[in-house]
């Protein structure tokens, strides 16, 4: 065989295998990589896996988060923001921490999600 073993940039793909569907990873394999033997029957988790071992992708696991800096110190500032919450004396102001604690929840999330 004259051909190379393929890379994800060579088959041009839409999106990325942890998005793509069962349905969609299975055609990959039929389609792309005749040496994945059995697709038709794997779930995705190990057709993922499959695909990564066959293309030499290592999966970074444990990687720290580039974001976690900035995740420690949005929490510490929402502690801080609990305590004077507490120490509250209008109902007012009580809601506006409690909005504000709120949106730093949402923020942390978004930071840990976006690895």
């Amino acid at each position: 065989m004259s051909e190379s073993t393929p890379t994800l940039e060579s088959m041009e793909l839409k999106k990325p295998l942890d998005k793509m569907t069962v349905k969609e990873l299975r055609q990959l394999c039929m389609n792309k990589m005749p040496l994945i033997v059995g697709a038709s029957s794997m779930d995705k988790e190990t057709i993922i896996s499959n695909i990564k071992e066959y293309l030499g992708i290592q999966d970074e696991e444990g990687a720290v988060s580039p974001y976690k800096d900035r995740i420690i110190s949005i929490k510490r500032k929402m502690r801080e923001l609990r305590i004077s919450k507490k120490a509250a004396e209008s109902r007012k102001e009580t809601t506006q921490l409690r909005r504000k604690i709120n949106k730093m929840k949402k923020q942390t999330r978004a930071l840990a999600k976006a690895l």
